[in-house]
């Protein structure tokens, strides 16, 4: 199947009575194309990356040479190979260089333009994500019936391992604004699964979880470990299949965006919002109290500066 980039190229090349499709496309967005199917790795991106921005010279590069270039292994280059779908370094090389030949016979030049634009596709990518998640929420009732849940869960665990960490720690905060017993856990292995454990002795009928790429082999066994305990699990993930998605009693996928080095989280983060209002509107009253309260607190020591 064509990417959004090639099917643009193509029916612009009908409209025109052209019939070389590829002949419209700039390289960075053919190396765009061709590297955005797979999720790459951290380490992988860069040698993306590097090959977007430097693609007449580095299509040329031995093995070793872009290895040194990147600052990566030789076996992490033939695994970005892989990753993309050549059968090795060569087979990616050969089809680097016919689109760096391309360009050295007139073809379109990635200018300046398009080399400092990376960023902008990141965003492009992030608005994109973030419109599939508004197309999701056209039906709301879903995410109104785990928030009411998530809110009458006394206490309400939240998980988030290594990446997810940090989506875990803001869901957590917040949530503690409006419900009186949020437990958070960001360590895997025996750390975890006492506090699920313990939730559940405690009465906690919910966990909320976060699993994002790369996903942990650790979560999966928490939230195995949070099932077989009792308790229920909802799950803000990207990917709405997987092995994490296959144990959770409820999931809501949001695709995290994937262009620069590290992924970034704005349609996760706008879920976990979404979730967090449905807690608040599930129990007015009691969200209302614990909100002034907090507020006395708040400007009793000052946790704030005045704006």
């Amino acid at each position: 199947m064509p990417s959004p980039q090639q099917a643009r190229a193509q029916a612009s090349a009908i409209t025109s009575g052209k019939t070389d499709p590829e002949a419209e496309v700039s390289p960075t967005s053919r190396l765009r194309a061709l590297f955005d199917g797979p999720h790459l790795s951290p380490g992988q991106r860069r040698i993306a990356q590097y090959l977007i921005e430097h693609i007449t010279e580095a299509a040329f590069l031995s093995i070793t040479d872009l290895a040194d270039r990147v600052g990566v292994s030789q076996p992490s280059v033939t695994r970005f190979a892989a990753a993309v779908g050549f059968s090795g370094y060569p087979a990616l090389r050969e089809k680097l260089q016919s689109i760096a030949l391309g360009t050295l016979a007139g073809g379109p030049a990635p200018d300046e333009a398009n080399r400092s634009n990376e960023l902008q596709a990141a965003v492009d990518a992030e608005i994109e994500n973030l419109e599939n998640l508004r197309r999701d929420l056209s039906d709301p009732d879903r995410v109104i019936e785990v928030g009411r849940a998530l809110s009458q869960s006394t206490p309400l665990t939240i998980l988030g391992l290594r990446i997810s960490a940090s989506l875990a720690e803001y869901f957590a905060y917040a949530a503690r604004r409006v419900h009186p017993d949020v437990r958070l856990v960001t360590r895997g292995g025996s750390v975890a699964y006492d506090a699920l454990l313990q939730s559940r002795e405690a009465g906690g009928t919910w966990v909320l979880a976060f699993s994002m790429p790369r996903h942990a082999q650790e979560t999966l066994t928490a939230v195995r470990v949070a099932r077989s305990a009792g308790l229920k699990v909802a799950l803000i993930t990207d990917l709405a299949l997987g092995p994490v998605a296959d144990e959770a009693d409820v999931t809501f996928a949001s695709g995290t965006g994937s262009r620069l080095v590290f992924d970034s989280y704005a349609a996760p983060g706008v879920m976990a919002a979404a979730l967090l209002q449905a807690m608040t509107d599930a129990g007015p009253e009691r969200t209302q109290a614990r909100l002034e309260e907090y507020e006395q607190i708040a400007e009793q020591h000052q946790f704030f500066l005045r704006e």
